[in-house]
């Protein structure tokens, strides 16, 4: 009779255990695991960090996301040569430890923990949930990122000539969303050649005095409204 509580004990925790997989592992979630040829204990380790933040787990564009409510706070993600934490708002939050770094070299909201191995992990567990409570917390206040902020663009020469060229040009460029400009710009600052950056200025000029961003439909055939989708070219 003595062994009956021991046992009956045990039972309860591989009970408690099971249900609390139940309720808080999306079976979704764990066959991406499974199937992952790649980073498979580094899944786990950050998914048992994120969870033990009260976050639900969904399988989004084929990663697994952590959301609390309706907003996602995080994704779970692999590459070659690393797997990362990336955080939906990752620019809000403090960062003083310098840990979280850009997916890209033109991002401005997303920030990501990059790693190599499961160990890398586990050395900074509390602050990975510090940084997730934090957060969850920027998601509680509704704060939202102003993508105004430092949209002081670098423009190259040539855009800045054909702006003092046709003063109507300028104006309607500083007419364009934030987004749309910077789109343009980009596009515009990667040609090598300064008349490769003129041609590209010039091939956009009357989309953009018509209002357009640079992937705007101008057909009006779009199914995919204000992007173009190609069907135009069907016809």
């Amino acid at each position: 009779m003595r062994m009956a509580f021991p046992i009956f004990g045990f039972l309860r925790l591989l009970i408690e255990k099971e249900f609390l997989h139940m309720n808080k592992f999306n079976p979704k979630v764990d066959d991406f695991i499974s199937k992952a040829e790649k980073w498979q204990a580094e899944f786990e380790a950050l998914r048992e960090i994120v969870l033990e933040c009260n976050l639900s787990e969904e399988l989004k564009w084929k990663q697994p996301c952590y959301s609390f409510g309706q907003s996602n706070i995080a994704i779970v993600g692999g590459f070659k040569d690393s797997c990362v934490l990336s955080f939906f708002k990752g620019s809000l939050l403090k960062d003083d430890k310098q840990l979280l770094e850009y997916p890209g070299p033109n991002s401005r909201v997303a920030k990501l923990f990059r790693f190599t191995n499961v160990q890398e992990i586990h050395k900074i567990k509390p602050t990975i949930k510090a940084y997730i409570l934090e957060a969850i917390e920027i998601e509680k206040t509704g704060e939202k990122i102003d993508l105004r902020k430092n949209d002081n663009l670098d423009f190259p020469e040539e855009l800045l000539l054909k702006f003092d060229a046709f003063p109507k040009f300028r104006i309607a460029f500083e007419q364009l969303t934030p987004g749309r400009q910077r789109g343009y710009n980009l596009h515009f600052s990667a040609a090598k050649s300064s008349k490769s950056r003129t041609n590209r200025i010039e091939k956009y000029m009357d989309k953009i005095l018509s209002g357009k961003g640079i992937h705007d439909c101008t057909c009006g055939r779009s199914k995919r409204m204000p992007s173009c989708d190609g069907s135009h070219k069907s016809i």
